[in-house]
């Protein structure tokens, strides 16, 4: 087979080889143009992809990834800010192709894989470790999914309704804007770590919620937002993407019930599960929360392969100053406004 090498820019992510194998692929949103899109638009990276093609010049196999050269070693990402995206082979002969391709590179690489267990094998790219995965099974019904969940679900979720917690739909810009400061202040105050820049929230909002592939749920109580999910659709799979809430309204149970109102709307449209993405295996509570939803549980392996030169001392220098700075930004004096800024300069280095 020979290989032919694509180029995604901004517009590229609509080529006709990577939109044939995401026919032929049972693909994720993160494969998506949109999700494509959204990265470039963002960060400016330029995304290009690996495509094996047959002898009649069909794609049969690739891989979509994210050639990094910046103040830190040149590296290659599939893909940057994506919980996973699975290489698109059936064949250890396919990888093998592709893999040969990226090691020609001789740079530090980064796989993720969900449900393709073809790569994993492969001692070149060894895995560097795993993250925890759940989703919901939506093709049920409401009250069946009901009985289902744990009962400590279904009293929070009783409470939220008790104590006066609505759930409704984003359907502006202005309520995007909502979910971003709870965003923000979540991840300053809670985790220490900036947020994404606004420009990341807005431009996926355009390449999904604006073309009807995505919801934003937001729970309010007096008037108030107060919790948010902000989740997206590709090919008939709902993803709980970003969550964010309001610490001192937790005890309110806003959390327990945006995602039932997500489940029950994710069957409602038929979509086949509700994924709730990673949790590192330190995030005790948070893995305890999903699993009093979720039906099933996986493993994202993340496959990692380092030159035998290793990373240059420069690049050791610049990534233990990163968290430095992060900490500079994150504290509570300072103001959220420059914390925001941050992250618009900052998020791009943390690939």
């Amino acid at each position: 087979m020979n290989i032919k090498q694509i180029t995604i820019i901004e517009d590229g992510s609509t080529h006709p080889d990577w939109l044939s194998l995401l026919e032929s692929y049972e693909t994720d949103v993160f494969h998506s143009p949109g999700w494509l899109n959204s990265l470039v638009q963002t960060y400016d990276f330029e995304i290009k992809a690996f495509i094996l093609v047959d002898e009649d010049n069909i794609p049969v196999a690739g891989i979509s990834y994210c050639q990094i050269d910046d103040m830190l070693d040149p590296r290659i990402v599939s893909l940057p800010f994506s919980d996973f995206c699975d290489p698109l082979v059936k064949t250890k002969e396919q990888w093998d192709l592709l893999a040969n391709k990226f090691l020609e590179f001789d740079v530090p690489l980064t796989f993720k894989c969900l449900h393709n267990d073809v790569p994993l094998n492969d001692a070149r790219i060894p895995m560097a470790g795993r993250d925890k995965w759940h989703c919901i099974d939506l093709n049920t019904t409401s009250e069946a999914l009901w009985d289902n969940i744990h009962s400590s679900g279904r009293r929070a979720v009783r409470k939220a309704r008790k104590n006066g917690i609505t759930v409704r739909i984003g359907e502006t810009k202005e309520d995007l804007r909502s979910f971003f400061e709870l965003h923000l202040r979540i991840r300053k105050f809670k985790y220490e770590l900036v947020a994404q820049p606004p420009a990341f929230f807005e431009n996926i909002w355009d390449n999904f919620m604006a073309k009807g592939n995505g919801t934003l749920f937001l729970a309010e109580h007096d008037g108030k937002v107060i919790g948010g999910i902000f989740s997206l659709v590709w090919n008939n799979r709902f993803y709980y993407k970003f969550n964010a809430s309001d610490t001192s309204n937790v005890k309110l149970r806003p959390n327990d019930l945006m995602l039932w109102t997500a489940a029950e709307y994710g069957i409602e449209k038929g979509y086949d599960y509700l994924d709730f993405g990673l949790s590192s295996w330190d995030q005790e509570g948070l893995i305890r929360y999903k699993e009093k939803y979720a039906t099933r549980v996986g493993q994202v392996s993340f496959l990692k392969s380092v030159p035998s030169s290793g990373w240059s001392e420069r690049n050791n220098k610049i990534r233990s100053l990163l968290p430095q700075l992060t900490d500079l930004f994150v504290d509570p004096s300072v103001p959220n406004e420059i914390t925001e800024k941050a992250g618009q300069v900052l998020y791009r280095f943390f690939t």
